[in-house]
């Protein structure tokens, strides 16, 4: 639940106005972005929260036996049932159940967990007597739920019926700004907890690990913080030791894992080949726009615009900072979109207007 970005904001917005009713949550996104710490938030900012919080996989369950694990059995039901069992439902009693992987409840399954959605009962398998359980329900899924209804694989009125609330939990690459909070506060835990001192990060392996494409999301930058320390105890962090933790091949070393194009190519030749696709991209614009002119003027200066004289003379420094200042003002000075538009990390940006004097989207 930690970061800034307007996502994770909202988010914690969501879960205060959910949590205290007992409606159906169904919560959405990648594997590994955090679907469980968000139910268990909801949990515990609920008037269930003393209760059992009971978190079920329901992909880790074999088919033959998810109905007994979800409703329990009675003694003699099948071939093992020596005794009668509770199940995930009446356990969570009173509580929450976060059911995760929802996709992958078989059919059969699915009609009567839909009877449970609905009016709170449910049958042990091999009973005859209806049980009743009092339980909030959450769940969860890594897959597209409507492209299972449309393989048959997902009933639609369960669908309709959990999804009463919709959470959706954006992957951890979309939200750049929050990367660099996780990482210091999985640092923060594990030394904690291992008794172990940080010797800190370098800017670069900071930034490379903030422009990393993480597919295992959340998990695995957890995962892969907690490796990094326990492999360079009692040195500070560079750049080589994080490439070499994420098996990143050494000539991409000096790369954020978005960019392809650039390979080999440090931070300052990296933003200015952007710049120099950028600057082609005003040439052939204005080219353009003077074959159909008659008059061929210039280009009306309602954007980021540099005369073909000033092309052909400025220096990159100089080009760097009029496109810093250009969308410090069109984004109002927000970091977070002239970060995003520039592809570069907050701290990078904060780094380039120090260095060319700038304040407030002027030089000092």
């Amino acid at each position: 639940m930690l970061g800034v970005s307007i996502p994770i904001v909202e988010l914690r917005q969501i879960i205060k106005q959910v949590a205290p009713t007992d409606v159906t949550v169904l919560i959405t996104g990648e594997s590994g972005v955090g679907k469980e710490v968000v139910a268990n938030e909801i949990h515990r900012l609920s008037r269930r929260s003393v209760k059992p919080f009971i978190t079920v996989n329901c992909g880790a369950i074999p088919e033959g036996i998810i109905e007994s694990e979800l409703f329990g059995h009675v003694k003699g039901s099948f071939t093992g049932a020596v005794d009668t069992r509770k199940g995930y439902f009446e356990a969570a009693n009173g509580g929450t159940i976060f059911l995760d992987e929802i996709g992958e409840l078989p059919l059969q399954t699915q009609v009567k967990f839909l009877r449970v959605i609905e009016n709170g009962e449910y049958m042990k398998v091999g009973g005859t007597k209806t049980e009743k359980v009092d339980v909030r329900i959450i769940a969860a899924s890594n897959k597209n739920l409507e492209q299972l209804i449309e393989s048959n694989s997902f009933r639609e009125d369960l669908y309709y019926r959990l999804r009463s609330i919709n959470i959706h939990i954006p992957p951890l690459r979309e939200r750049k700004e929050d990367i660099e909070i996780l990482f210091d506060y999985f640092v923060k835990l594990f030394c904690e907890r291992n008794g172990i001192k940080f010797k800190g990060i370098s800017d670069g392996s900071m930034d490379y690990i903030i422009n990393y494409s993480w597919p295992g999301n959340v998990r695995q930058l957890r995962n892969f913080t907690e490796s990094l320390i326990t492999l360079n105890i009692d040195k500070k962090i560079e750049i080589n030791d994080v490439t070499k933790q994420l098996n990143v091949p050494r000539s991409e070393n000096s790369l954020p894992a978005y960019i392809s194009v650039y390979k080999g190519q440090d931070e300052k030749q990296l933003l200015f080949g952007a710049l120099f696709e950028l600057k082609k991209d005003i040439m052939d614009i204005k080219h353009q726009l003077a074959v159909i002119e008659e008059n061929k003027q210039p280009v009306p200066e309602n954007g980021f615009y540099v005369s073909d004289e000033r092309l052909d003379n400025i220096t990159f420094d100089d080009f760097e900072k009029e496109l810093l200042i250009y969308y410090y003002n069109k984004y109002n000075g927000n970091i977070n979109k002239i970060a995003h538009q520039l592809k570069i990390s907050n701290r990078t940006l904060y780094r380039k207007f120090k260095l060319y004097g700038l304040k407030n989207g002027k030089a000092l």
